[in-house]
Formats: C-alpha cells, structure tokens, sequence
C-alpha cells in the first residue's frame, strides 16, 4: 500500500467550496499588490504575505479578504485569476470544482458586469483546454453588503447567465446577517434552475443551518460545522443526505474552532452526514486540497479506502451530470484499486 501523502496527492478529486478570489496564490497577489502600488495595504512581497494573512478572527478575515479583492481591477486580472485557480486545483488532480464568485464585489468596483462574465467564462473554457477541468460558477451575496448586494447578484446571474453558472450562495459573515432576509432572492434563483448553497453554521449556531434549510432551500451547506451541537438537525442532514462542505483548516485560521483537535469533523462523519473535503481560500489559510485531505485522514484515522470514499462524497454532493459523476466516480475507484 502507497504512504496516504503520496495516495492523497494522486487522489482524483471533486472541489465544492472555493473562492475564487480566495484562491489567489502569494505569486499573483504579489504581482496585482506590486501593480497597484500605493494604492493598497497589501504588500507586495510573497513572504510578508504570509503574516498578512494571519487572522485575529472572521471579521478581520473579511477586512483582508475585501482588501485582495480590491486588487481585482480589470476583466485581464479576472482572466488571470482564474486561470491561474484553475491551474493550482488541476495540480491537485481536481477533475472537477464549482467556484464561489462574488460578481457583485468586482462589478462596484468598476468591471462592468458582461465583461466579468465574458473574462471567467473565457477562463473557464481554456482550463479544460489547458489542464483537463471542469469548471462550474456559484455567484454567490457577499452578505455584509445586505439587500442591495443580493439584489445586483441575482440581476448579474439572471440576465447575463454564464454558461458555467450553476449554483446561488451567500457568503460573509454570519454574524448579524440573517439568512431568512434573502430568501426572496434565493427563491427567484431557484425558480431560475440555479441550485442554493448557502454558508450557514460556521461561526454560528445550528439555528442559521436550520434557517438555510427552511427559508433558502438548501441544497448543500457551507461549513455547516456547528450542526454537531443539534441532534435533531444531525438526523435531518444524514436521512436526506445534504452535501456538508467541511473546511477544517480555515475554521481554525478564521477562529471559528480553537484548534484542529476539536473541530468537529468525526461527530459529522459518525452521525452519517453527507461529509466533503474542501479548501475554501486555501493560500490565505496556509493550505491546500490535498493538505486538507490530510487532515481529515489524522482526525478520521482514515485510510486510502475512507479517502477515496470522501472524495466519492464530493462527486455525490456536486451539481455534475450523472455522466460526468460516473466517470469521476470510476477513476477514483481504479485509482484506489491500483494503490492497494
């Protein structure tokens, strides 16, 4: 049998809970941060980056966030962005990720809507050119920017419609952000064929999990950790198999959970939750996919067998055809049959 570094790294993988702008790598951060010199408090060189992005807690994480966000300037660094997530996930052996994009934040910010959509569909096409990966786009509310936020998201999703657009969400804090207010807007995307992967119960309790379920119809939750506190919503997930996107190491760097040691992962697993593996903003939390299926083989005590077997939870959980999820499905099976 393969030592489980060597297994994770070869693993075929789906990802579902990604940021694209979050997923900028330390090399392009400091590339946009040198060409915007002056005009912004990121530095500019990879190696203060790294103290850059150590976070008191989630609002300053937002503050940070926001401030690469505003590195994003024109529809040539959307294209480069995201191309370059693209390449970094594919390195992973990523066959197959759906994106969180916030095209809200880029377009107040002076990129005009249709040729956002036009720069990260152009990306999305060379990625499976370049690198063999499928992209998918959930445009997401940042949720500290309220009503109006969730107005302009859902006006950019529905009328320009890229091709790769396949999910609604809303992201940001929680905190002081009820869900139940955006339901109006989660039930036109719905009814619009897009699916609802709300955040809920990261830095909150199983109450704002609940409320995704009832008032935005929930397809998958992001995070969703604090539903460990909720016997009652442990057996709602697991009898309906609702996708749990689980990002270990950036509820640790965001403060949501003291240490890796007590996050709440194996009470997720054991309860018989639909459980994924992802990254979510892996540079700024020190991380990657493969780091992050490390680290649920250390609190699982997984093998190469309980691996593939999350990484076939990713493909269950997706929003990929039934053809595609076959075929993803079978790979990670005879990469696990040749390993043993």
């Amino acid at each position: 049998m393969t030592d489980l570094p060597t297994f994770i790294a070869g693993l075929p993988k789906v990802e579902l809970h990604v940021h694209h702008v979050g997923s900028a790598s330390p090399r392009i951060v400091a590339e946009l941060a040198a060409r915007h010199e002056g005009r912004t408090p990121v530095p500019a060189d990879p190696e203060a980056l790294a103290a850059y992005f150590e976070f008191r807690d989630f609002a300053h994480f937002i503050e940070v966030y926001l401030s690469v966000v505003d590195l994003i300037r024109d529809p040539e660094d959307v294209w480069l962005l995201t191309h370059e997530v693209a390449r970094e996930l594919a390195r992973q052996q990523v066959r197959y990720a759906e994106l969180t994009i916030t095209p809200y934040s880029h377009v107040r910010r002076g990129i005009p809507a249709p040729a956002f959509c036009e720069a990260i569909e152009d990306a999305r096409k060379r990625a499976l050119a370049d690198f063999g990966l499928e992209l998918r786009w959930c445009f997401d509310i940042p949720g500290e920017a309220g009503l109006p936020a969730a107005e302009e998201t859902l006006r950019i999703a529905l009328q320009e419609r890229p091709e790769g657009l396949i999910s609604f969400g809303l992201g940001g804090p929680e905190i002081g952000v009820p869900r139940p207010q955006f339901r109006p807007y989660f039930d036109q995307a719905r009814a619009a064929g897009l699916r609802s992967v709300p955040h809920a119960g990261e830095t909150t309790g199983p109450q704002t999990i609940w409320d995704a379920l009832n008032e935005l119809g929930a397809e998958r939750i992001g995070h969703g950790i604090s539903a460990a506190q909720d016997p009652e919503l442990l057996t709602y997930l697991a009898e309906r198999q609702i996708g749990m996107e689980i990002c270990p190491t950036s509820n640790v760097r965001t403060r949501a959970v003291a240490n890796l040691d007590e996050h709440p992962l194996p009470r997720l697993v054991e309860a018989g939750l639909l459980v994924t593996i992802n990254s979510d903003d892996p540079p700024m939390f020190g991380t990657t996919l493969n780091d992050e299926y490390a680290v649920a083989a250390r609190l699982l005590g997984a093998d190469p067998e309980g691996l593939a077997g999350l990484a076939r939870n990713a493909v269950t959980a997706s929003f990929l055809d039934p053809a595609g999820k076959q075929r993803i499905a079978a790979e990670i099976d005879a990469y696990l049959a040749a390993a043993g």
